[in-house]
């Protein structure tokens, strides 16, 4: 094995389990002790990982730090626009549909342009940019509540008691992270009302972009057994038929 596949080698294994030893990985790979080492140290210099004593965490497994909205606009921002031109064929004329918050959810929003639909949403970024496509047959709700200011997103009593007098044909929504067929958010309050939403929704569509899977954060929001089918951007053969085992996966 030379050394860029060892590297490669070394970064899956590391974000597969969050922490791997050093031993385990000179088993596993059947190299020296120094060597790991030596690969561990350039790892971490790429940013890839971060060495503990004994062996390395992984960077991209666990980001219990949530972005604020603007930092999340900027990240994997094409790969979410491909995401939402895949989900939009799922919208038809008439539909009675629940947007959650997030970035992929406003990339969605943003080539919406049918002409009998209602919205309901929670996410005020989301909101402002279905607004100015209203019209008689074009119907938009926005969800009162205490507003997250991280994510501008309208949560608690008000926005909860509002969703449970409510009912969904479909529901698009996005998370932080995955873990072992969990879909994973930042904060009780929002998970909660998600899954008010999802209770109400005889479609529901997860929209993500790869770099989500593997990821960890604090509160489960559902699981992807709960799903229609999860729209993603592009993954390898192994993550999707992991996904697959639990639910449809538009590629």
């Amino acid at each position: 094995m030379n050394k860029y596949d060892r590297l490669d080698e070394i970064t899956k294994l590391v974000n597969q389990r969050g922490t791997v030893r050093t031993n385990e990985i000179v088993e596993e790979l059947n190299v020296s002790d120094m060597t790991v080492r030596r690969d561990l140290a350039e790892l971490e210099e790429k940013g890839l990982l971060t060495k503990i004593h004994g062996g390395a965490r992984s960077n991209a497994m666990f980001q219990f730090k949530e972005k604020s909205h603007q930092e999340k606009h900027t990240h994997n921002i094409e790969e979410k626009r491909n995401v939402a031109r895949k989900a939009i064929h799922l919208i038809e004329e008439n539909d009675t549909i629940f947007l959650g918050p997030g970035t992929t959810i406003e990339c969605l929003a943003e080539i919406m342009e049918l002409k009998s639909l209602t919205v309901i949403t929670n996410c005020f970024p989301v909101f402002k940019i279905l607004f100015e496509k209203r019209s008689i047959d074009f119907k938009v709700y926005l969800l009162g509540g205490e507003m997250r200011a991280l994510t501008e997103s309208f949560v608690g009593e008000m926005a909860n008691a509002l969703l449970k007098t409510k009912r969904f044909s479909k529901m698009f929504f996005s998370c932080n992270g995955i873990k072992d067929a969990d879909v994973l958010t930042s904060t009780v309050d929002e998970a909660y009302t998600q899954q008010l939403a999802l209770e109400r929704s005889v479609e529901k569509y997860l929209l993500i972009d790869s770099s989500k899977l593997g990821k960890e954060d604090f509160t489960q929001l559902c699981r992807l057994d709960d799903l229609t089918a999860v729209i993603i951007d592009k993954v390898d053969v192994d993550n999707i038929e992991k996904l697959k085992l639990h639910t449809e996966v538009i590629e």
